[in-house]
């Protein structure tokens, strides 16, 4: 089998970060027909079809390994021209970097990490955001370079480190929780009163109910997939919901919010993955984040 070509690679990168063959090629400066011919020349060269042609495209199974492959080159060409042309030597350009975060961290602890990091190398951030338990799935899929991660085990070709824990309390409106909680948060109470949800990836909830209830329970669900409304809906009484301690506190001492389970925390272990790759970009980017975390996670 002949070598890989690092044009195709890029183009399958191109395809896969803006979603379309068309869009690719606007990136990229050429025509949709020479993307096309590029990657069917790497599909031949692979022996595999490597790219779903639907909207958005994304890549296959084969196709993975090369997509990470692309974005690791893409970033390791970037700093070894850098260092190349020196101090002195021009516009560098900027560096993207995808990253994919939890929307807790993203609303709280996160954007301090990017804002510490220092002026140079100059980089631009392309932020994704998941489920804690599904954002390695995105590193898996080679569409990113670090995540932050419910999961400890490494992903394969990946570094891992623990960032510490979000910690979550179980938060409601004085008016909904003197109407459903009064007597606390049990078994019978949890079962019927309704609760916020991020999104249909978000289990945080029901996890922390089977730990309180010993039960797998299947309340009444608003979904509320942002951050700021879904605080925004436990706040108006919709329904109760587990919130991230860095702003329950606020809540609760202000008595917008009171504790349905006073006592009773669930803390979710967060890591950091990345890329294994000897790249500075990457050795500082590590150390902004594993600081910010270790001053404010659990």
């Amino acid at each position: 089998m002949s070598g890989l070509d690092s044009t195709q690679l890029r183009t399958l990168a191109a395809i896969v970060s803006e979603g379309s063959f068309e869009a690719a090629a606007r990136l990229l400066h050429v025509t949709p027909s020479a993307v096309s011919q590029r990657i069917k020349a790497l599909e031949e060269t692979v022996g595999q079809v490597l790219v779903r042609r639907h909207r958005p495209c994304d890549a296959t199974e084969a196709g993975r390994p090369l997509l990470r492959l692309a974005g690791q080159l893409a970033l390791l060409e970037r700093e070894a021209l850098a260092d190349a042309r020196g101090p002195l030597g021009g516009d560098r350009g900027r560096t993207r970097v995808a990253i994919v975060v939890n929307a807790d961290s993203l609303a709280t602890w996160f954007p301090a990490a990017l804002a510490r990091l220092p002026e140079q190398p100059e980089l631009s951030f392309d932020i994704r955001q998941d489920d804690q338990d599904h954002t390695a799935e995105l590193l898996r899929a080679g569409t990113v370079t670090a995540a932050v991660t419910a999961q400890r085990e490494a992903v394969q070709g990946c570094r891992v480190r623990r960032l510490g824990a979000m910690r979550y309390r179980a938060l409601a409106a004085p008016a909904l929780a003197d109407r459903w909680f009064a007597d606390g948060l049990t078994r019978a109470s949890a079962a019927v009163a309704p609760v916020v949800v991020f999104d249909r990836k978000d289990r945080i909830q029901h996890r922390f109910l089977r730990t309180v209830t010993g039960r797998a329970l299947d309340p009444p669900v608003h979904y509320v997939p942002s951050v700021p409304a879904f605080n925004e809906a436990i706040r108006l009484g919709l329904g109760w919901g587990l919130m991230a301690e860095q702003l329950a506190d606020a809540d609760v001492a202000a008595g917008r919010c009171v504790d349905i389970a006073p006592g009773r925390v669930l803390d979710v272990p967060l890591y950091w993955q990345h890329w294994r790759l000897d790249s500075q970009v990457l050795t500082t980017l590590t150390v902004a984040v594993c600081a910010v975390a270790a001053e404010t996670l659990r």
